[in-house]
């Protein structure tokens, strides 16, 4: 069914819809087909401050066509400095043999070249595409982004300084010392780096297609037996270093009193964010942001995990869902473990079937904040407005690691958990329908599903 993109802002504590619009978007508002269909979506939702960013409809707004805009005045003039200092950024040959002799302090070593993966954690030809990802919308801005020593810095340099930032975690200070540039610098060129990669590499986190989607449900079958199963959900805590004088900031601290913001994902087999929703503070619980995310209404709605049911054994009939812990709620939709001491044989399998399913999605969280320690580690007093979407983009490059299967990618299991000082939360709330599902599949994944 056609679906039209309504793009508007309320000032609520709670959002329920798109509410973060970039300042393109605002410009392409009397632009956008309402012919467009959804794919995807992503939420970057916080209370007071609170944003959505709903990647279904950024999509089809930046990427998914329909979408046409003629020459922008000064287009000629930024194309042309783009070109301009590009080409600066070659003149040495390989771009990275003149970029590795500008490393010092604890990225160089005297004695040997220092590896680009090393410093990256990702191919060069991973590097090449990001490049490629964001060289028109990050050269397209005047500027004098310049090392210390003068020189203009390429696409391929800014690049560079925002992965760095991004992967490392680093302080502005420490990557500047590293790579011969100014803290400002490093700085603006990361936040460029956010913005252009929020529009163009947007794509890579999309709900999958019919066809993506059975591929899937087989993947998922053939680790645990679940049949039918589209996904794994989880959410994570983002640290936050924040002043506990400031009053405002109680908002943000969670149950085991830290300071944090919460990410919401809905994963697949590969470990690849199909879903994400991020932005609340810390002192909501799993089910509060399961609830007031773009995923639950439009499960509730009918319009996601809608597809065909699959026929079992005596004619029983599973309906799509995705599998949670305890700390989410129980429904048709989505399935949880058993709770309680003393269960049948039945039942812990069930469960021992479902946490390891689960461990997908708790890898994928472990993986990302192990790569994008920006993220993995405490902020130190980080812009609330911000944040949310440097965690989009981290979602978005972890994908493309996956997406562009690079070599360099590590397929071991991270050294911790995602959120290892935080206990597990139960949630006690379950749909009747949800129960006979549960029920129907416990006993279908022991072999008794009775006739």
């Amino acid at each position: 069914m056609p679906a039209s993109v309504t793009l508007r802002h309320r000032p609520h504590l709670v959002p329920t819809d798109l509410l973060y619009i970039p300042p393109l978007l605002w410009r392409l508002r009397t632009c956008l087909s309402p012919c467009l269909l959804p794919s995807n979506s992503i939420a970057l939702e916080f209370a007071d401050l609170f944003w959505t960013l709903s990647a279904d409809r950024l999509n089809r707004v930046l990427g998914g066509g329909g979408v046409n805009m003629g020459p922008v005045r000064g287009f000629r003039k930024r194309k042309r400095a783009a070109k301009d200092a590009a080409a600066a950024g070659q003149e040495g040959g390989d771009w990275w043999v003149d970029f590795s002799r500008r490393i010092t302090g604890h990225l160089s070593l005297p004695e040997e070249p220092r590896k680009f993966e090393s410093v990256f954690k990702i191919s060069r030809t991973t590097f090449n595409y990001i490049c490629a990802l964001v060289r028109d919308d990050m050269m397209s801005k005047t500027s004098h982004l310049a090392f210390a020593d003068g020189k203009i810095l390429s696409i391929e340099d800014q690049v560079a300084v925002a992965l760095r930032r991004l992967s490392s975690g680093e302080s502005l200070l420490n990557i500047g010392v590293s790579f011969g540039v100014n803290q400002s610098t490093v700085s603006q060129v990361t936040w460029r780096f956010v913005e252009a990669m929020e529009e163009r590499g947007i794509h890579h986190l999309k709900w999958p297609t019919t066809q993506e989607m059975e591929d899937i449900k087989c993947k998922f079958e053939k680790i645990r037996g679940f049949p039918n199963c589209c996904g794994v959900i989880d959410t994570t805590h983002i640290m936050m270093c924040l002043s506990s004088a400031d009053t405002s900031n109680v908002i943000w601290v969670d149950h085991e009193k830290k300071h944090s913001m919460l990410l919401q994902a809905i994963v697949d087999h590969e470990m690849r964010f199909r879903d994400v929703a991020t932005g609340w503070p810390g002192s909501m619980n799993e089910l509060s942001v399961l609830r007031s995310s773009g995923f639950f209404k439009m499960c509730e709605k009918g319009t996601r995990l809608d597809g065909e049911e699959m026929e079992l054994p005596e004619g029983f009939q599973v309906r799509e869902y995705i599998i949670g812990d305890s700390g989410f709620p129980l429904l048709p939709w989505l399935l949880t473990p058993y709770q309680g001491k003393d269960l049948s044989d039945a039942k812990t399998e069930f469960n021992k079937r479902l946490s390891a399913t689960v461990a997908v999605a708790q890898t994928a969280l472990a993986k990302l904040k192990d790569m994008w320690k920006i993220i993995g580690g405490e902020m130190w007093r980080p812009d609330k407005h911000r944040l949310p979407r440097i965690i989009l983009v981290c979602c978005l490059l972890h994908n493309i690691v996956i997406d562009l299967e690079d070599e360099v990618r590590d397929d071991a299991l991270p050294s911790h958990e995602h959120d290892m000082s935080y206990k597990q939360q139960l949630c006690n709330i379950a749909d009747n329908n949800g129960v006979m599902l549960r029920d129907k599949l416990s006993a279908y994944l022991s072999g008794r599903l009775p006739p």
